[in-house]
């Protein structure tokens, strides 16, 4: 049973990708540090955050805004990594593991908007 958002698969792997994203940025240039640095690692605590905060509102409508709003942060890390990759702060196959992992993330959030509109209609029917 699910009873808080700390129980959803997705936010565990999303909390678990922030703290490696937390990591892998430790390496990135300290020149970087209000820069890319900080705009990958708000990314990354952005979609977790999102998934607690939507779980918080009250209204099914709600809920799934900020289940978006988790997946256009997942897509804005994806891109902040790739742009890592190519300046050579990170290697092929380290931005290669964090897209694996946000693919599935992603995959995963649309499963659980997709659920979350489905009850919310057959509440209506």
């Amino acid at each position: 049973m699910i009873s808080s958002y700390r129980d959803l698969e997705v936010w565990k792997r999303a909390m678990t990708l922030v703290t490696d994203v937390y990591r892998t940025t430790q390496a990135f240039p300290k020149d970087e540090m209000y820069g890319l640095t900080s705009q990958v690692r708000r990314a990354a605590s952005s979609i977790p955050a999102n998934i607690a905060e939507g779980w918080g509102r009250n209204m099914t409508g709600e809920y799934v805004q900020f289940l978006r709003i988790a997946r256009g942060s997942l897509l804005e890390l994806e891109t902040h990594i790739a742009i890592a990759e190519n300046l050579g702060y990170i290697s092929h196959e380290a931005s290669r593991q964090i897209a694996c992992r946000t693919e599935e993330i992603g995959k995963m959030l649309f499963a659980l908007i997709a659920g979350v509109q489905r009850k919310a209609r057959s509440r209506r029917d």
